[in-house]
């Protein structure tokens, strides 16, 4: 078996890096410590130490909140702030000190304003050191928050946090490892500073500079002591920072206090009317979706990439780009910012927070009502497991307690992205029948996002059909899926033998080259209707009918499918025969009344 080469590669670096440590320890004998105690090593020592701490805090302050703007931003202007930021790295840390000093050299503005104090001194030094180190943090901490999901935030948003508390309460904490190490490497740049140093500043000698000094008026054993002091430093700091503090066993994570119990049951309610007319245009894709019903519960279905998700983001204002208005009872909510919508937002992915428990995660919003947010764990089965992170639940777990966290809030209207996709089949139809009775139970008008037509007519009062960012079809639930408006509305909707056809004098339709008796009444000749043809009406015959090939045949669910080419129609069939294999020939017939019409919208 054939060994990979990585570890040795790795290997070969890391000799390569210890070998001059390991020729300095040689190099400095029994008796090197007795230059550790030469005059001045020690203030530079501290210079370096000093000075380099100071600008880490520096780059820290105004490179952590540069590092978020540049990860964030969209903007093209951006991509040069990123280009300037990473130049330092690019150029000669010598031409970097002769470049400060035509800022701030003692014959510029700021020198003559600062008389001369920003060259030769501890601020030189600060100076120098923050422009050559600050791209290692910046860098460091545009990467963290880039790999930070913005839908953590937007969930942040919909709970009531404001932008300051999403940052500060998600995306820092999230991305802190990153920064950690970016401070580190900027820390450790900047206390190994000479270049820009020595131009800048060369006096008080920071550690760099007197070693420099000392190797250059006496020779490599005088840089001895110097450098032995480098090392020990920094290999001191490196150590400092990976001390972690010791962290408090989950018990005594905080949690729910014992008097709670299992919390008030909320009282169901009718929640406010749902209007609203969104539009938004994103490159080649245009949006534009309407809605003014009375229900209080409305499902979005149709295909990916037909604005359902965009439609949620733009109700509960986290895409403020779009276009209409969203009303919710008699309050308008298109100029109010997401955090203020009081609209409860659960994702595709749920967007529960890594570095939080379950009741953490459930008492996170601003407005959050701690009874009520154990109520909902508890009621979702979810109560036992309140000091679990995210990774330690099951994907139904996680599920259920981003719908508590939303619930725990008292939002005036719910939205759910396609909230059971990611759920296996049996787990799937547990949740689907218990949010239909958190619908009930809680009273909350719930706009909810799925591809799955049973998800839908088990949970709507009202549908929406989206494709290609337009209303195929709207209505009543029922209406629906008893009278899709259009073939493409009925293959969303998963219902099958649905075509568009032709009215004809003697009470027929024609569909292509096939005419079906139909009950025409009422509908003028030549009309364009849709027809619908059960499965359970298409017939095996024996003789007569139509000539038919088995495209395919199985058992679902205990229920014989078997799918037809009659002429140009594809249709799908339920007989109650034993279907012939595929490729087969046969005869079908239509059940008379089976084949139900209606004018096409």
């Amino acid at each position: 078996m054939r060994r990979s080469p990585l570890p040795w590669l790795g290997a070969l670096l890391a000799a390569y890096l210890l070998a001059p440590f390991i020729a300095l320890l040689f190099a400095a004998g029994p008796g090197a410590g007795g230059g550790l105690h030469e005059p001045g090593l020690w203030s530079a020592v501290g210079v370096s130490v000093g000075a380099a701490t100071v600008s880490a805090a520096l780059i820290a302050f105004f490179g952590i909140p540069l590092g978020y703007v540049l990860a964030r931003g969209g903007a093209r202007w951006l991509r040069i702030v990123e280009l300037v930021v990473q130049l330092p790295l690019a150029i000669p840390p010598l031409a970097s000190g002769i470049l400060l000093l035509f800022l701030v050299g003692p014959y510029t503005l700021l020198g003559r304003l600062t008389g001369g104090s920003l060259t030769d001194s501890f601020a030189g030094i600060v100076i120098a050191q923050t422009f050559v180190a600050a791209p290692f943090l910046v860098i460091a901490a545009r990467s963290a928050f880039a790999a930070v999901d913005p839908e953590l935030e937007s969930v942040a948003a919909t709970l009531g946090h404001s932008p300051w508390a999403r940052f500060r309460r998600v995306s820092l904490p999230l991305a802190w490892p990153g920064i950690q190490a970016g401070a580190l490497l900027a820390w450790v740049r900047a206390f190994g500073e000479f270049g820009a140093t020595v131009t800048l500043a060369y006096h008080p000698y920071s550690l760099p500079v007197y070693t420099y000094v000392e190797f250059g008026s006496t020779g490599l054993a005088a840089a001895l002591p110097p450098v032995l002091a480098a090392v020990a430093a920094a290999l001191l700091f490196l150590v400092l920072t990976r001390l972690r503090p010791h962290r408090a066993a989950r018990a005594g994570t905080p949690g729910p206090p014992q008097r709670l119990g299992s919390g008030p049951t909320p009282q169901p309610s009718l929640g406010p009317s749902l209007a609203f007319e969104v539009a938004r245009r994103i490159g080649t894709f245009d949006l534009h979706v309407g809605y003014a019903g009375e229900g209080r519960r409305l499902v979005l279905v149709g295909p990916s990439g037909s604005g359902k998700s965009l439609t949620l983001r733009l109700l509960a204002g986290l895409d403020r780009s779009g276009r209409g208005f969203v009303r919710l009872g008699e309050r308008a909510l298109q100029d109010v910012p997401p955090e203020a919508r009081r609209i409860g937002y659960v994702p595709q992915d749920y967007g529960l927070l890594p570095h939080l428990t379950v009741w953490q995660q459930a008492t996170f919003g601003v407005d959050a009502n701690p009874s009520l947010a154990w109520h909902w764990l508890d009621r979702l089965g979810i109560a036992s497991l309140w000091r679990r992170l995210p990774r330690e639940l099951s994907g139904g777990q996680r599920q259920r307690v981003a719908l508590a966290r939303a619930l725990a809030s008292q939002p005036h209207l719910l939205v759910l992205d396609e909230p059971l996709s990611a759920l296996d089949a049996p787990e799937r139809e547990r949740l689907q029948r218990e949010l239909r009775l958190v619908q009930r139970e809680a009273g909350i008008t719930t706009v909810i996002v799925t591809h799955d037509p049973a998800e839908a007519r088990l949970l709507a009062d009202d549908l929406l059909v989206l494709s290609q960012g337009r209303v195929v079809q709207r209505g009543l639930v029922e209406e629906v899926f008893a009278q899709p408006a259009t073939p493409l509305a009925a293959s969303l909707l998963g219902i099958p033998n649905v075509f568009s056809g032709l009215t004809l004098a003697d009470g027929r339709v024609a569909l292509g080259p096939l005419s079906l008796e139909a009950d025409t009444r009422g509908l003028p000749a030549n009309s364009n209707v849709v027809c619908s043809i059960p499965p359970a009406g298409v017939q095996l015959v024996e003789e007569g009918g139509m000539g038919a090939v088995v495209l395919d045949a199985y058992v679902l669910n205990g229920v014989q499918r078997c799918f037809l080419r009659v002429g140009d129609l594809d249709l799908e069939a339920a007989p109650q025969a034993e279907c012939p294999p595929p490729g087969s020939a046969c005869r079908v017939a239509i059940a008379p009344g089976a084949v139900r019409v209606w004018l096409a919208q």
